[in-house]
């Protein structure tokens, strides 16, 4: 690993050690308690300021709603204004701007939430002091001919016209066959080229000699403007890889502190990396020059024929994009680091989408943010999944780049974008949320922010300032009646995810070199969520046997190598503090040599290294080829051979596995898998907690209902059960198995969840209550009434309905049109409650929330699947009542908006846009929406354990 990468990572471990030191750590007495949440526990939003055009009240407003509801914090992103308001816009960045960024950091301090801010408007970086001279670059090749024996005279500039003025010209070559030469000093200073080409024989079968071709290379501009843009925040992209431009577009921010006082927010924050053909850098030739000591320019024909990527393409074409991804990394992320912590703030990034190996841009930064987007078809019974869609791009193969890159660097948070475009706009339910976030937290996130919240002003009509892309996490929403039942859930299992360290099982190394030269096409690659099962779907489908297998692992770059050592024990061990089993390294023909005696150090030291179906056999790139080949080479010969079944060989104080797929060479390693995966099918994830034992996160995301016994990889002289939906805890039951294997009782619904802590020394505490019968239910089906507390449009009055029903159905026409809250209202008689040791409550299919009362003693929020409710210490003998506060989607309303022509789509740039992508849609064409209580209600007698 390098110096500068090295110093990114003690950076990153600099400010993990601060934000530890600030963290309370727990005492004994309080080690089978609930840990306790922080404000960074807490879910987190980002708040779109549309056209900035915010005021004290307003922010004040909402961010008292974001306090209230249990939000930790926000991160300000600027973007596009609403039309016919231009008058209330604030330039970005102006004095009257900064005035409001620091109200919102004062009322921030008030309430209790960390402010974060976006370090731009819209995305990517860019913006007004962004001139063509600091903006993103582009390749630019003329290509000229000239007869072998022949003068060519002739002006070299861009034949596009925009690029004229603004590109630079770096180098003129001409090739005939595998001849090249470097012209560029027959240039004269009035850019005309006068050069005589020299004579070359015929090949056999021509006619006569082919021509020359002259390529004149220039350092173009993309002319790409930053997407989204806010007032003051318009302009062109800027040069990522050039520290000069990116410290003048800092400069920006540094003189709107100073002049203003306003304090630096926690947090600055980058998007995705959207810098769309920016494949090039005014010195890009001279430093693919110095990375691998040959010229690119001279090898322009192949690079630049990107329907051929035979070898000779392959390795050019790996070598710049080696090139790239370093200067993508000096001179961007770097220096913003450097720029931020010398104001004693922080960085998040989201990585994704860089032309580079993102487990190193994401280990570099304080924070490494992933992205959930779409939606992931999950097979849980109820889990309401109607209307249009896009498929998730977020699989734990995608997310993992973030959290591996935490976990090796001992940074405490993965942070993810969360639930990017999970349903089409108005169409988001609290209980589709939960499983999304469910698969991110075994994935390793323990940080979410809601893909977002936009500014409303307090009052604005329906439905209040809206962002183009869904979901609206905002007060404007009618899901926040009850999202503080969310935020809470969410609260209590980051707070769990943040304890402890990681305890993944294998380290896998991530084959970038593979990608790099195999991965022919366009040079410039781009590894944006999007396109993952393009880039690396060996990887992906590596990721998913392992856990199929039982496993988990981390990502390992070839620079993190060096940042592993192996313990007495075996064990690998991370700087960042994460133990791992072994190391794997998936079928990879091309490897740097270097990287490869670095894994077989490891092994000689005393670990594990796997290696499945076949040993590298290639060296990347094209700079000193025959050489570094005779390293691997020699490298290569010390390695068992891969055959058809895994076999284990001593390698020093380690050993080498070799094996024609991962389920044998797994096996082969004697690490534990998790029957829980493979058996019981739970998705979840393991950390090392600090009492000694284990931390688990479980999820149940497929139609597999499970009443039994579970197994766990490490003993444990006691387990507690803590259900982060309703708060319960208690110590569970255990038992040893014939394999002398602790195994714990579990009971989960699908769609639920649960934690686990473990102790290796026995822990007292109250027994979790298990469900050991279920007696007849009473069904409650008469006497129902109906009222409207909430809703838009209003309905008057009562309606008795006897039976139960969702409120579209009922005799009024704002039922099948509005949003709000419907209030079931009934009266039922239990002769004695305490024939049963409690009662369950299922409310049967809720659209979409609710929040129940009995005997007008609050009992709790249902918001998710399944949607049931333990509430036996609320009933009392003979009559009881209950009250049931629904509330349902705004679908309802805004179908009804768009049929009217009601014109609500008052918002600039996007506007409005569908997760269908369709470029003109209606949300008038939608069925009416069921909202309400839409099956039965009971009331079911439960036998516990004691």
């Amino acid at each position: 690993m390098n110096n500068h990468l090295k110093s990114l990572i003690a950076l990153g471990l600099l400010s993990w050690s601060a934000v530890n030191a600030s963290t309370p750590a727990q005492t004994a007495s309080d080690i089978t308690d609930w840990y306790p949440v922080t404000v960074e526990n807490r879910p987190f939003v980002r708040w779109w300021w549309l056209g900035s055009a915010v005021d004290p009240e307003g922010l004040t407003f909402n961010l008292e709603e974001f306090s209230k509801k249990g939000l930790g914090g926000v991160e300000i992103t600027p973007i596009y204004g609403v039309k016919g308001n231009e008058a209330n816009d604030i330039r970005y960045l102006s004095p009257q701007w900064m005035q409001m960024l620091d109200h919102t950091i004062s009322e921030g301090n008030r309430l209790g939430l960390q402010i974060d801010m976006n370090n731009g408007t819209g995305w990517p970086f860019g913006g007004p002091e962004v001139s063509t001279a600091y903006s993103a670059r582009k390749r630019v090749v003329e290509k000229l001919t000239v007869a072998p024996g022949k003068k060519f005279t002739g002006k070299i500039v861009p034949s596009d016209a925009k690029q004229a003025p603004v590109a630079t010209l770096q180098a003129i070559i001409a090739c005939n066959g595998d001849r090249r030469i470097d012209i560029t000093e027959n240039l004269r200073p009035d850019s005309v080229l006068v050069w005589k080409a020299p004579k070359v024989k015929k090949q056999k079968g021509e006619k006569e000699a082919a021509d020359w071709t002259i390529y004149a290379i220039f350092s173009g501009r993309t002319f790409q403007k930053v997407k989204r843009a806010a007032p003051g925040g318009e302009g062109l992209v800027v040069n990522h890889y050039d520290s000069v431009a990116v410290n003048h577009y800092l400069d920006r921010f540094e003189k709107a502190f100073a002049s203003s006082g306003c304090p630096v927010p926690d947090t600055f924050f980058n998007d995705s990396y959207e810098v769309y053909g920016s494949d090039w850098a005014d010195n890009i030739l001279d430093e693919f020059r110095k990375d691998h000591g040959y010229s690119l320019e001279l090898y322009m024909p192949e690079f630049l024929d990107e329907k051929n990527h035979d070898d000779l393409r392959s390795r050019v074409v790996r070598d710049y994009r080696a090139t790239l991804a370093r200067m993508l990394r000096d001179n961007f992320t770097d220096v913003w680091m450097a720029r931020a912590h010398a104001k004693g703030a922080r960085i998040r990034n989201q990585s994704h989408g860089s032309p580079a190996n993102i487990i190193d841009l994401y280990a570099a930064v304080d924070i490494p943010e992933c992205e959930s987007f779409g939606q992931t078809d999950f097979n849980i019974p109820g889990l309401i999944q109607d209307g249009p869609t896009r498929p998730s791009d977020s699989d734990p193969a995608v997310l993992k780049f973030a959290s591996s890159a935490a976990h090796l660097t001992g940074k405490p948070l993965t942070s993810a974008e969360t639930l990017t475009w999970l349903t089409e706009h108005f169409r988001t339910s609290l209980s589709r949320c939960k499983p999304e976030l469910d698969q991110m937290f075994c994935s390793g996130v323990n940080h979410v922010y809601f893909h977002g919240a936009p500014y409303s002003p307090k009052g604005a009509a329906f439905p209040g300032w809206m962002f183009y892309a869904s979901i609206n996490m905002s007060p404007t929403n009618s899901i926040w009646q009850d999202a503080d039942s969310l935020f809470g859930y969410v609260s209590r299992c980051q707070a769990f995810l943040s304890a402890g360290k990681p305890d993944n099982d294998f380290l896998l190394y991530f084959p970038i070199e593979e990608i790099w030269q195999r991965q022919g096409g366009n040079p410039y690659l781009m590894f944006d969520i999007h396109k993952m099962q393009q880039r690396m779907p060996d990887i992906k489908q590596a990721i998913a046997d392992i856990i199929e297998a039982g496993y988990d692992a981390d990502y390992i770059s070839d620079a993190l190598l060096d940042g592993l050592q192996v313990t007495s024990d075996g064990n690998i061990n991370s700087r960042g503090g994460a133990d791992y089993r072994a190391i794997l390294v998936p079928p990879a023909k091309f490897m740097q040599p270097e990287s490869l005696k670095r894994i077989m150090d490891l092994a000689e030291a005393g670990a594990t290294v796997v290696f499945v179906a076949t040993l590298p056999s290639d060296v990347p790139g094209l700079a000193y080829v025959d050489q570094r080949r005779q390293e691997l080479t020699d490298l290569r010969d010390k390695l068992p051979a891969v055959g058809r079944y895994a076999t284990s060989t001593p390698f020093g104080k380690g050993r080498i596995i070799t094996s024609p797929d991962f389920a044998e060479a797994l096996s082969l390693t004697g690490v534990k898998p998790e029957t829980m995966r493979t058996a019981d099918g739970l998705s979840l994830i393991r950390r090392r907690n600090e009492a000694g034992g284990h931390n688990y996160f479980i999820a149940l995301l497929q139609n597999r209902p499970l009443d039994g016994w579970v197994t766990l990889t490490a003993p444990a002289a006691s387990v507690e059960i803590f259900d982060p939906v309703s708060g319960r805890k208690g110590m569970a039951q255990t038992r040893t198995s014939a394999n002398g294997e602790t195994q714990v009782r579990l009971q989960l619904l699908p769609g639920e969840s649960t934690m686990l802590k473990t102790f290796p020394k026995e822990v007292s505490g109250e027994s979790w209550a298990y469900v050991e019968d279920q007696g007849e239910p009473i069904v409650i089906d008469r006497g129902w009434n109906i009222s409207f507390p909430k809703s838009e449009p209003a309905i008057e009055g009562t309606f008795a309905t006897d039976t139960l029903t969702q409120w579209c159905a009922l005799p009024d026409p704002n039922a099948t049109i509005n949003f709000g809250t419907g209030r079931y209202t009934v009266e039922f008689t239990i002769d004695d409650p305490n024939v049963a040791d409690e009662w369950l409550l299922d409310l049967g299919e809720v659209r979409e929330s609710a929040d129940v009362r009995i005997n007008g003693i609050p009992a709790g929020k249902v918001w998710s699947v399944p949607f049931t409710l333990r509430v036996g210490k609320y009933l009392r003998p003979g009559k009881n009542t209950l009250e049931i506060d629904v509330t349902n989607l705004q679908a309802n309303r805004i179908a009804d908006f768009e049929r009217r022509g009601v014109n609500w789509r008052i918002f600039k740039d996007a506007n409005i846009a569908s997760v269908t992508n369709a470029k003109q849609f209606t949300f008038g064409d939608w069925p009416t929406i069921p909202s309400g209580l839409n099956s039965q209600v009971k009331l079911i007698p439960l036998t516990l354990s004691k």
